[in-house]
């Protein structure tokens, strides 16, 4: 994370409804150690007050070409400082200007004169977005080396519903703090399996566990940040896939296996992160069983050792798993990563990781024990990211 902490961008905004979850953005990134200089168009001001911005970046609004950056050229020392300019929302008028290489404010000409990486993300109406024009624009910028965020499909400000909608703040975050990361796994397959699983019993009971499926879709999103391509097998969960990963849904663990089957002979790195319930009824019941005063008696079997089979393949995958113990986590740890002989294991105490935003984990491979220490569980898959890539040898 020291890499991102080190970045600098400025938040461009111009005129549209959409501003207001600039507002959000600006917080996120500040929380994430982005060194924000917000710049605004005379419209953006109309829809959100340059003190708020000034408030959440920590740093006065620049919104004029006269405004004082050191030498009066704020168009040039903005974009020399910055490592990337992100425009949010952008509008078609904005998009436009972009297109066409206009220069008639301080937002405009900051991008015209930037020397970094220009991220936009397009929030209009659906018709505006659908326009030839808008679409020609929008080309012409792709071609020109700016990266397009959305738009997204949804309800929008004038009632009408269709593309045109901005990405939310979370997910235009996430996205620009990718675009830091060095694409290290280009060309890489990851297979992911995340969540939980449900054994049914009958038609309306099951068994499972109280998996968030968190982890799992943090690491999909980090290996989608490296520039991997990720497969991504999820038990049930209620969580959006990242963007970009290849989502295969599953309930049981006997479909979760068949799907691993499916996929794992084209991966090149298997992350078993999913909690698979160890057992299945033997005969589930098509029909809801009516309760009665007679104690009900099931019979269980165990279900297929899914990282086991991948890990015993002739050509396997490197293969990553995980283990959530209740209590002597090294110990039990260790044991589980020394019987299925895996190169590596992320371990952590259920009671604190199940369904939690943060957790730590111990990370088991040949060289010993490996603390991570509690954080948020994106920083935790990109750590444990980087010591798969050790472990490969793939360095920048």
């Amino acid at each position: 994370m020291e890499q991102i902490k080190a970045k600098s961008i400025v938040l461009g905004i111009s005129g549209g409804i959409a501003a207001y979850k600039a507002a959000e953005l600006a917080r996120l990134l500040v929380k994430r150690g982005v060194d924000v200089q917000v710049a605004m168009t005379d419209g953006a001001c109309h829809f959100i007050t340059p003190t708020t911005m000034q408030a959440l970046s920590g740093k006065p609004v620049l919104s004029s070409q006269w405004d004082d950056a050191g030498n009066g050229m704020a168009h040039i020392n903005l974009s020399r400082a910055a490592d990337a300019i992100v425009i949010a929302p952008a509008t078609a008028d904005f998009i436009a200007k972009l297109a066409h290489g206009l220069a008639d404010d301080l937002l405009s000409t900051l991008c015209l004169a930037r020397n970094c990486p220009l991220l936009i993300a397009p929030a209009m109406n659906r018709q505006m977005w659908e326009h030839p024009a808008t679409q020609r624009n929008i080309s012409q910028l792709k071609a020109d080396g700016v990266i397009v965020l959305g738009p997204e499909s949804g309800v929008q400000a004038c009632g009408e519903e269709g593309l045109g909608r901005m990405l939310e703040a979370e997910q235009l975050a996430q996205a620009i703090l990718a675009s830091f990361q060095p694409q290290l796994l280009t060309g890489v397959k990851v297979l992911l399996t995340a969540g939980p699983t449900y054994e049914a019993i009958d038609a309306v009971r099951g068994i499972t566990n109280r998996s968030s499926g968190k982890m799992g879709y943090a690491l999909a999103q980090a290996a989608l940040d490296l520039g991997a391509q990720v497969t991504l097998v999820s038990g049930p969960v209620s969580l959006q896939a990242p963007p970009g990963a290849i989502l295969v849904k599953v309930e049981s663990a006997l479909q979760m296996f068949e799907a691993v089957k499916k996929c794992v002979a084209d991966s090149d790195i298997f992350i078993a992160v999913a909690a698979v319930a160890d057992y299945r009824v033997a005969q589930a019941s098509a029909q809801k069983i009516k309760k009665s005063d007679a104690n009900l008696t099931l019979e269980l079997v165990p279900n297929p050792d899914i990282l086991a089979y991948v890990a015993a393949l002739p050509q396997p995958p490197f293969c990553v798993g995980f283990a959530a113990e209740s209590e002597n986590l090294k110990t039990f740890a260790a044991q589980k990563r020394a019987v299925k002989k895996l190169p590596l294991l992320a371990a952590n105490l259920a009671q604190e990781a199940i369904g939690a935003d943060d957790n730590e984990l111990v990370l088991f491979d040949e060289a010993g024990e490996h603390l991570l220490p509690r954080a948020d569980k994106l920083s935790q898959a990109r750590a444990l990211l980087d010591h798969i890539m050790k472990l490969k040898g793939i360095t920048q």
